[in-house]
This record gives C-alpha cells, structure tokens and sequence, in this order.
C-alpha cells in the first residue's frame, strides 16, 4: 500500500510542476509582492494590479482583494509578519475564491455516458478529446468517439490520428450533418456498449447564431438516440484569451446549458487568473486544465493547486 501512496505523491507533485511551468507569467507577477515588502496599503495596491494583471478582471479582483483584507486582519498580521504569512493568505483566498468551480462527484447510472464538446476554432477542442480517450481508457473504460466536426477534414482526420493512437473506435463521415453523425455515434455506443461517447462539434464563435442554433440540433437530436443525452457538455477554451474566455462560456452556456469546462494551453504565457472571474460572473465546474502539450498533460483541475502555482512556494 505505501508504494502506491509513494505513487500517487509523485504524481501530484509532477503535476503541481508541470502547472507551475505553465503559471510561470503570473507567478512572477505575484511573487514579486511577497519577499521583504511592508505591510501598508502599497502592497494591498500590488496585489491589485497584480490579480488585475493576470486577467482576473475588476469584480473579482475587488471581492478577492477584499477577502485579502479581512484575512490579513483575522490573522493579526503586520509588518513584522514573515513572507510566507501573506503568501498563505493570498493562497488561501484564491483557493476559496476558486472553489465554485470544483466538480461534484455525480454519476450517471445510464451507460454509455455522452459527453458533448464544444469550442472555439484553435481552443484545442479535438486534442482535448484525444487525451480524454487517452486518461479513460487508461482507467479501463470502453471508449467510442465521434467526429461531429464536419465542416473541416482537418479535424476529422485529426481526431481518426486521436483514435488510432488511443486504439479507439472513431464514427465519421466524409461530409454531412453533423447532427447525424451524433446520432450515429450515441446509437453505436449504446449497441456495442461503451462506457463514454465523447462527441466532437465544429468549432465557432458565439457569434455566429446560425451556427449556435446547428449546436443545439445537436443537442436536440442525441436525446432521439439515447433518453437524457449528452449526460455532460463541455466547453474547451484557451487560457490564453483573457476576459473573451467569459463571453465564450455566457454565449455557450445560454445555448447549451453547459456542465463542465477544459481550460488548455496554461502552457507559460498564459496567465490563468481568468478562472477567479468564470468562478465569480459564470461558475462552471473546470473539469480538466491542460498545461502543455504532451499526453498526460491534461490534468484534472485542483483549486488549491491552481492557487499554489499561482503564488508561488510557500
């Protein structure tokens, strides 16, 4: 048994690094605020810009900062107080500020799941799929993917490359509706049962109505193949857009109803204190984070280690 605690330890602390790596801009913000500076009302203003500056936007930058406050007054803290006493704070505060956005442990009872995903054109939406395939069937689950992005080949094909890597099945068409192919797809999963459909769509803006409103027949038409379905949709954006990622997840929200979202390319330039504002304006469960480009590089979201990377070593 303690090997695999050992196990699961080293684990955690790769990917507590590899998230690092990828909050690298945003820490260097922060981290410069700690280490022999006072107490006083220039560091509560450096610790404004500071979130402001990591594109936690002026609501939630203003709520956090005021929890700030009260925390450093609880702890009776001052100016003899040790750097590692406001980063603690601060790490606690943004942890708490985070926690709208931790999933709850439901499951469905109804197999397959169907997991619908959608995004914008470059968010990373179909790789996020392939890695998803990768970490479920790793877990043993029975996987079946559906290239519902018609529009471009591109993605097609991309996903088909997903399939062969992972050793998973992939329902596509060369052209037509996409709305059919997830039809196709939900009704292959439930007759060969699978453990999780996970149903790829065309990337868009939000907004492109006309292509929203081919987004809920989708929606609509996977209910005709199995009662309830898409049991989850999610919502793939880039970490790095800033203050757009919220307009994004209102615009797909409204349409879809969303249950979930994979926040990717935390690889280094983003900045990631995005999340502090979807946790405050839209509080969306953060299923997965993506903080680089390999593999096993989308990792599930962790609030106190999203915290921690962005502050720094306490």
């Amino acid at each position: 048994m303690s090997g695999f605690l050992g196990l699961g330890r080293a684990l955690d602390r790769l990917r507590l690094g590899r998230l690092k790596e990828g909050l690298t801009k945003t820490r260097a913000h922060l981290g410069a605020i700690f280490a022999g500076r006072r107490l006083d009302d220039a560091w509560f203003d450096d610790v404004e810009t500071a979130l402001l500056t990591a594109d936690a936007g002026t609501f939630a930058t203003q709520e956090l900062l005021a929890d700030i406050r009260q925390e450093v007054k609880a702890r009776s803290l001052n100016n003899d107080s040790p750097a590692e006493a406001l980063q603690a704070v601060v790490a606690d505060c943004i942890t708490r500020a985070l926690s709208p956005l931790i999933v709850s442990e439901t499951e469905t009872n109804r197999l397959p799941k169907v997991v619908m995903v959608a995004g914008v054109n470059g968010a990373g939406k179909t790789t996020s799929i392939g890695k998803l395939a990768h970490t479920w069937k790793a877990e043993g689950k029975k996987i079946l993917l559906g290239a519902g992005d018609t529009f471009r080949a591109a993605a097609r094909e991309q996903l088909i490359v997903w399939g062969e890597r992972n050793a998973v099945d992939v329902i596509s068409q060369t052209q037509g509706d996409p709305a059919a192919v997830a039809f196709d797809c939900v009704s292959a999963g439930v007759a060969r049962g699978v453990d999780i459909v996970l149903i790829d769509t065309a990337g868009r803006l939000p907004t492109q109505l006309h292509l929203m409103e081919e987004l809920k027949k989708v929606k609509r038409v996977m209910a005709k193949a199995l009662v309830d379905a898409p049991h989850e949709i999610w919502l793939v954006i880039d970490g790095g857009t800033g203050q757009n990622a919220i307009a994004q997840v209102k615009a797909f929200d409204d349409a879809l109803g969303l249950t979930g979202l994979i926040v990717t390319k935390l690889d280094g330039t983003a900045k990631g204190g995005v999340l502090l504002a979807i946790a405050k304006q839209r509080p969306i469960p953060v299923q997965y984070i993506g903080v680089g480009e390999a593999i096993e590089d989308l990792q599930p979201f962790d609030a106190r280690a999203f915290a921690l990377a962005l502050v720094g070593d306490l």
